[in-house]
């Protein structure tokens, strides 16, 4: 916890190297101070075909960020700005860069050390 998975086309890999587009989005998330930096997962899912933005094959990033509850609205926001600034910054010409933020409940979650 927090887990960032970066969905995107696998032709952004043109533009910035994987391992850079992952230490930037943890980089990013670390900047905002809600989490500890050892406990950021940061993954890609880069996207061959079978995927449409807008009806065609466009180059896309979208984040799934998946945090524990308790954050504020205005924290939250400040981490969903925090990302898709960096994420422009690196792919300016790409039309679509987004991230959404879900809450997970403390009380449902589970970990191998909790067992």
């Amino acid at each position: 916890m927090p887990h960032f998975v970066i969905d995107c086309s696998s032709t952004i890999f043109e533009i910035q190297q994987p391992k850079d587009i992952l230490e930037s989005v943890h980089k990013a998330a670390t900047k905002t101070g809600l989490f500890e930096e050892s406990d950021i997962k940061v993954r890609l899912n880069p996207f061959n075909e079978n995927y449409l933005v807008g009806g065609k094959q466009e180059d896309f990033i979208h984040v799934f960020a998946n945090i524990m509850e308790g954050r504020t609205t205005e924290q939250k926001a400040n981490l969903s700005k925090e990302i898709v600034t960096v994420l422009n910054k690196m792919f300016s010409n790409i039309p679509f860069v987004a991230i959404n933020i879900r809450d997970f409940e403390k009380s449902t979650y589970c970990n191998k050390s909790m067992i």
